[in-house]
């Protein structure tokens, strides 16, 4: 027999944003001389000028519990009134429990759901599709989504590749109930026959399965750079277009680009293919935070709101990418000012 009852609907929004970033910030000068490189060359290949860096003793969820605070506080809400987390990262240290239900505790509010997601640069926008769902279902009335990571703790700093690419933060934002349509279809998926193309290896199972092996190594991300900025120059750009058409809108119509903030090249390719007008703020965070991974958007939204305070309400597109290769995106309408 059939379930006899009317699901319940509603409209959902983000209500709020918050960020956190270590104080220690680094220049690519204190980078260089270990991957034999300089200061221009990183700038010229990825627009990157600094990055922050957390303390040894300074933990994932020491960021997040920060970034989330200050995410509720500016909604108007107490912690107690968050139904669900969901917890994007791909830095968290243990395989289980989550890093969702640690962040509960800190936030003083042990009942909520909780679950984390791994799909590392794109995991904030998967989490931002799984809580408007939530929302406009009724399954819960305000959805905590967390970007966050300590990627210094799993970057090799002598790797010519990476060695200046990664950083650490946490972004957070709520998803609430809205009286209009605030956030759009997510339109996502994943290039999963190239998903090598970054890891982040070895694992428990890699010691596992070679017992002959005393010392495989301390886990560090790997990258094929030319195979994932090739995937991201040519790829990305008419995902972000369909998630526009999806919400009805055109590129003349959007106020704001935050896409994930990978490398600055990447987003100036882009912008260009997307014909972006001029009238469009894109977010350029990336050059005084690095990538952050699933952090990266909420904290590139939250910098560009306080650079731009008139974007608050306005139409957005994000877009994330990364590995495995997963992608998604949605044009959502910007926070308002905030409350508190």
């Amino acid at each position: 027999m059939a379930l006899n009852f009317t699901p319940p609907t509603q409209n959902a929004r983000i209500l709020s944003v918050g960020a956190y970033r270590p104080p220690r910030i680094v220049p690519n000068s204190e980078i260089v001389d270990r991957i034999e490189s300089s200061d221009e060359w990183i700038q010229q290949r990825t627009g990157i000028q600094t990055r922050h860096i957390a303390a040894a003793d300074e933990s994932l969820i020491d960021m997040a519990t920060k970034a989330a605070t200050q995410a509720i506080s500016r909604a108007g809400l107490t912690a107690d009134q968050i139904d669900a987390v969901i917890f994007a990262t791909i830095s968290y240290p243990y395989q289980a429990p989550s890093a969702a239900t640690e962040l509960l505790i800190r936030l003083g509010n042990t009942k909520a759901a909780a679950f984390d997601i791994s799909a590392a640069c794109a995991g904030f926008c998967y989490g931002v599709a799984l809580a408007t769902d939530m929302v406009q279902a009724k399954t819960s009335n305000n959805v905590l989504v967390i970007g966050g990571e300590k990627l210094s703790d799993f970057t090799d700093p002598d790797d010519r590749a990476t060695a200046f690419i990664f950083a650490d933060g946490a972004g957070a934002v709520v998803i609430g109930p809205s009286q209009d349509v605030g956030i759009g279809p997510t339109i996502w998926g994943a290039n999963a026959e190239t998903r090598e193309a970054i890891t982040l290896e070895p694992s428990y199972l890699d010691y596992k399965n070679n017992p002959g092996k005393t010392d495989l190594g301390w886990p560090n991300i790997s990258q094929q750079g030319q195979t994932v900025f090739r995937w991201a120059v040519y790829e990305i750009a008419p995902i972000a277009l369909r998630a526009l058409e999806a919400a009805g809108l055109t590129v003349d119509n959007l106020a704001a680009f935050i896409p994930h903030q990978a490398n600055e090249r990447i987003i100036d390719s882009l912008a260009k293919s997307m014909k972006l007008p001029d009238s469009v703020a894109i977010a350029r965070d990336i050059r005084t935070t690095g990538n952050t991974s699933a952090a990266s958007i909420p904290l590139a939204m939250d910098a560009l709101l306080k650079e731009r305070p008139e974007l608050h309400g306005k139409s957005a597109l994000l877009v994330g990418f990364g590995a495995g290769l997963v992608y998604a995106g949605q044009v959502v309408e910007l926070p308002p000012v905030p409350k508190q």
